[in-house]
């Protein structure tokens, strides 16, 4: 295979990953096996020492899952990634390996719930603190840093509020006070942003949504800058044991080759949409990046290279409002998760952060009227007609 540096990303997109091939097979097997044979003793005491390269037993690598953390390493120009078994234990492997006891970390208030919920009622058990700030303000990260903060962990654009936080200010900030920056890519995918270029040490992504886009696997991937912070990460996952199953592997596989081509047709239908409930008389709000409305509109130019499919909004009557579009949209498909061919909604206040307390959700813009839309590759007209049609039952 040529130098994928030298490749353009859908190329990447397709190729990157296959350079390591039995007989010559255009699709990576699956290679279904929890262990690998080795030729004598001295070929398995080389392999465990690290010495001589090669596959032990699939929690420690496999062929397949190889080639898709080759993938998107090469996708978002990092050393190497590792492919976990979800979104969530991409989150606890990094949350594990730099924080522990009497160490702080730092978050956006807007995180992925989860991402939040397991500081909250699991790590702080082992002494780990937090500090959940407006990260789309600098000098609020400034404010929140401590002798004993390790992490700046950052999701850009934020879930569910969709606003941005400056990956490249972050990186400053952290780096002058030898802080690891974090940043869940989720929402964009290496194919809208690459936060390594930016600055950021670690990117992660939960590869159920855009990487895969199918709907059809639960997974997630690490990727490092710097082969020392791989290597951490790496020996984390590998004893914790949140690794990925090379059938799920080769199915992201699949859904890789295609990112580019769904990314595409997802936000010019995105961009209609946010265009029309911006004009509709049901809706009060609409946040989404390639509005010039949107706060960070600038830094989205600056730091994305489109505007994604996910869009939030909010609606006449607050939580009663949201819960009508909820219960009326026909098309659009009521449920979580995102990123995929098919056009999903959902409302947070009500599904996703109903966890969270009143107060802590509007401190972090999770209102009551808010809804999620990650839009798909429908026809951009049928999605106007359904939401439409739910809106005017407010």
């Amino acid at each position: 295979m040529k130098d994928p540096d030298m490749m353009g990303f859908t190329t990447q997109a397709i190729h990157a990953g296959l350079e390591q091939t039995n007989y010559g097979e255009v699709s990576v097997p699956i290679y279904q096996t929890s262990t690998f044979s080795f030729i004598n003793a001295q070929d398995g005491a080389e392999k465990f020492s690290g010495k001589k390269k090669g596959y032990i037993y699939t929690r420690m690598g496999n062929p397949t899952i190889e080639a898709l953390e080759k993938c998107v390493a090469t996708l978002e120009h990092g050393y190497a990634a590792l492919g976990t078994s979800s979104g969530m234990s991409a989150v606890t492997t990094l949350y594990m390996t730099f924080l522990g006891a009497g160490m702080h970390l730092i978050s956006t208030d807007a995180v992925y719930g989860p991402s939040r919920s397991v500081l909250e009622r699991d790590f702080s058990r082992f002494g780990v603190e937090y500090s959940f700030v407006d990260t789309t303000k600098p000098e609020k990260i400034e404010q929140a840093i401590q002798d004993k903060t390790k992490m700046l962990y950052i999701e850009t654009p934020a879930n569910p509020t969709i606003t941005l936080t400056d990956i490249e200010a972050c990186a400053k900030i952290a780096h002058r006070h030898g802080i690891v920056l974090a940043v869940d890519n989720t929402f964009c995918s290496p194919y809208l942003q690459n936060p390594l270029e930016l600055g950021a040490d670690v990117v992660l992504h939960s590869l159920t949504k855009f990487i895969n886009g199918h709907a059809d696997i639960v997974g997630g991937i690490i990727v490092a800058k710097e082969k020392e912070l791989f290597e951490e990460i790496r020996k984390v996952l590998f004893y914790m044991g949140g690794t990925m199953d090379p059938h799920q592997a080769w199915l992201v596989l699949r859904g890789v080759r295609t990112l580019p081509l769904r990314v595409d047709r997802a936000q010019e239908n995105a961009l209609r949409i946010a265009q029309f409930l911006l004009d509709h008389p049901k809706v009060d709000w609409v946040t989404y990046p390639g509005l010039d409305c949107h706060p960070q509109y600038e830094l989205a130019k600056k730091q994305m290279k489109g505007s994604g499919s996910m869009i939030s909004f909010g609606v006449k009557k607050g939580l009663e409002g949201g819960k009508t579009v909820m219960n009326n949209v026909q098309l659009v498909t009521l449920a979580v998760s995102l990123g995929g061919i098919e056009s999903l909604i959902q409302h947070p206040a009500s599904m996703t952060h109903a966890a969270m307390s009143r107060k802590e959700r509007e401190k972090a813009h999770i209102t009551d009227e808010l809804i999620r839309l990650s839009v798909g590759c429908e026809n951009v007209d049928d999605l106007i007609r359904d939401l439409d049609q739910a809106l005017n039952k407010i």
